[in-house]
């Protein structure tokens, strides 16, 4: 297999630039754009369309991609086990990449004031990771069950709409034109609270509100909405640090029921001591969370 030419062409397709793959990569724009054409020779078929400043990836480009983004990350996951199995006192702790920015990136430094001496990996993935590769725990959201597995529940979420101060919202009538903010939920089968479910049990139609502003990644929803783009229908846990600092808040109801964070580990881990801490802490943690703001538990104030 031609691994330097497909690692060459998995950057420049990640990238869409010859020139931030070879930044990525150490090597010049004129090496990436060889091993790319290498590539196209071996396949026969062209892979890029060649623009100004910019490559555009062809349809064969647009299937050959994914899988090779996922083989990469199994290289690079099988090697981190290995590396970690040399290491006495690491673990792994799998996520989705929302959660680990929103949640746990923020609380990492008393992770490690506390546990100094623990080599903690995080695995940000939409991809689930299998548990029994290492010492690997993982925080999954969702109803479960979750079948030879330890399950520990850590908390039970709840969606209201969030708005940054900064618009004024204090009454139902004032969504009227508001963009409303949404993101692709990474498994749409969860059955999470939609808009129009929060419309009705607000009373209004979604056709009250305005334009949506829609984004493939939860993150940049939250971010969004600090920045006053519109309103967003997210989970309280997330964003609990941007309700304490106030750049987001609650302008009014209702508040739904989101689904529960469940702490998963292999049954053949129970008595590692390092998982044993990091489980301990997480647990903390989530219990020390204060509960959604006195504001997402009133009634909607609507005008007469």
């Amino acid at each position: 297999m031609p691994l330097s030419q497909l690692r060459a062409f998995e950057a420049a397709a990640r990238h869409r630039s010859f020139k931030q793959a070879a930044e990525e990569l150490a090597v010049t724009p004129a090496a990436i754009s060889h091993q790319v054409r290498e590539l196209e020779s071996l396949l026969g078929i062209p892979l890029f369309e060649r623009r100004t400043r910019q490559v555009v990836p062809t349809a064969a480009a647009e299937y050959l991609y994914p899988v090779l983004r996922r083989g990469f990350d199994d290289f690079s996951n099988a090697l981190e086990t290995l590396r970690e199995r040399a290491t006495p006192n690491s673990a792994t702790l799998s996520c989705t990449p929302a959660f680990a920015s929103q949640w746990l990136l923020p609380r990492l430094a008393g992770f490690h004031a506390r546990h100094p001496d623990i080599d903690l990996r995080i695995h940000a993935s939409e991809a689930t990771i299998d548990l029994s590769q290492g010492d690997c725990l993982a925080i999954r959201y969702g109803v479960g069950p979750y079948p030879e597995h330890k399950v520990t529940e850590l908390a039970t979420d709840a969606f209201a709409l969030v708005a940054s101060p900064r618009l004024n919202l204090t009454r139902i009538e004032d969504l009227s034109g508001m963009r409303h903010i949404r993101f692709d939920w990474y498994r749409s089968s969860l059955g999470l609270p939609t808009w129009p479910e929060w419309c009705h049990e607000a009373g209004c139609s979604i056709a009250d509100l305005g334009h949506s502003l829609a984004f493939t990644d939860e993150s940049h929803a939250i971010q969004a909405a600090v920045a006053g783009q519109g309103v967003a229908l997210l989970g309280l846990t997330l964003v609990q640090a941007e309700l304490e600092r106030d750049v987001l808040h609650v302008p009014f109801g209702p508040v739904l029921p989101g689904l529960r964070y469940h702490l998963l580990r292999e049954q053949g881990s129970l008595g590692n001591v390092v998982l044993d801490r990091v489980e301990s802490w997480l647990r903390e943690e989530f219990a020390a969370m204060s509960h959604p703001p006195a504001s997402a538990t009133h009634e909607l104030h609507r005008s007469r």
